[in-house]
C-alpha cells in the first residue's frame, strides 16, 4: 500500500511545516512501515540549522521516523481515532549528515507493545548509507 502526503494527513495530525513524511511506500498495518522524506533546501529548518552548511537536525530525523511508525499503528482498526505520542527515545545514533538533495528512507518496525505503550525500531537511510537508528517509545491515547 502506498500513501501520498494527503492520505498521510488523514491518519496523523501533523501539518506543514512539521509533516516530515512525503510518502509511505510499504505498509504492514500495526507492524511496519517504510516512508520517504525528500529533503530540500526550502525546508524551513535550514534557515537556522545551519545557514552556512545545511544539515537536517537529528531530532527531526527521529521525528520523521516516529511519524512513519505512527501511520502504521494508527491505521490499525483498534487504534482509529487515537494519537501516538513520544514516551521516550533510546539508543539514538547518527551516522551521516542528511542534506538538501537527499532522499531519506525511513523504516519503523514495531518491536513490542503492551496496551497503549510500545517500542519501535527506527532506521533512516540515504541510499544504502545508514543515517540514523534509534528506538522510539510511544503511547497511544
Amino acid at each position: 500500500m502506498v500513501l501520498n502526503s494527503n492520505q498521510i494527513q488523514e491518519v496523523i495530525p501533523h501539518r506543514h511545516p512539521f509533516l516530515l513524511v512525503d510518502r509511505i511506500d510499504e505498509l504492514e498495518v500495526g507492524k511496519r512501515a517504510v516512508g520517504v522524506k525528500c529533503v530540500t533546501a526550502g525546508d524551513p529548518y535550514f534557515q537556522g540549522h545551519f545557514p552556512q552548511e545545511h544539515v537536517m537536525p537529528g531530532v527531526l530525523i527521529v521525528e520523521a521516523l516516529a511519524q512513519v511508525g505512527a501511520v502504521s499503528l494508527l491505521l490499525a482498526e483498534e487504534n482509529k481515532g487515537k494519537t501516538a505520542y513520544f514516551a521516550g527515545i533510546r539508543a539514538a545514533k547518527f551516522r551521516r549528515k542528511v542534506i538538501p538533495g537527499d532522499t531519506l528512507t525511513l523504516e519503523a518496525v514495531l518491536i513490542k507493545q503492551r496496551g497503549a505503550f510500545g517500542v519501535s525500531k527506527g532506521i533512516a537511510k540515504v541510499g544504502d548509507e545508514l543515517a540514523c537508528e534509534c528506538e522510539i517509545m510511544f503511547t497511544l491515547m
